[in-house]
């Protein structure tokens, strides 16, 4: 079972005027994975998410940090510059995988500028603010998830075998 934290980017959120719902939605759905050591909200700026995410990785040594909110085209949205930031590898096909599904949906998917990426054993990845996106697109990565885990946390074989 892997570390996962959770980080909620939302101004109103960190200031108490909105109830995150998108967390606790994250929560649930990766039980199957592990244990969600480390939970935060906080506000749309790009210095206070960067030093979220490093502490949690570097300091917390989770395995997985799934961010929310903030990868739209609004001036406050930070999490996608903040991510590549902190990250040292690009992971670009979660991402993908994200918004290829979403497309199915809406076309408003092509407007994320959601990205992921690992910072040393840490897989960081960022999902949309609303509850029924980031149902989707967790839905559509969850599966993958346990064997790039695997094989980030050194736990895993090569991945040779056609599937």
């Amino acid at each position: 079972m892997y570390r996962i934290g959770i980080i909620t980017v939302s101004d109103k959120g960190a200031q108490g005027q909105r109830v995150d719902e998108s967390g606790p939605s994250i929560r649930e759905m990766v039980k199957t994975l592990g244990e969600v050591t480390s939970y935060q909200v906080v506000p749309d700026d790009l210095d206070i998410l960067k030093e979220a995410m490093i502490n949690m990785s570097d300091k917390e040594k989770v395995n997985l940090i799934l961010t929310t909110g903030g990868t739209g085209l609004s001036p406050r949205d930070n999490t996608p510059e903040a991510t590549l930031a902190v990250i040292q590898k690009e992971v670009p096909g979660l991402a993908e995988a994200m918004r290829s599904e979403s497309m199915k949906k809406t076309n408003r998917a092509m407007l994320s500028r959601a990205v992921a990426g690992t910072r040393n054993s840490t897989l960081i990845i960022n999902l949309p603010g609303s509850v029924k996106a980031v149902r989707e697109c967790l839905a559509v990565i969850l599966p993958a998830l346990p064997h790039g885990l695997e094989i980030l946390s050194g736990k895993g074989g090569e991945c040779g075998s056609a599937e």
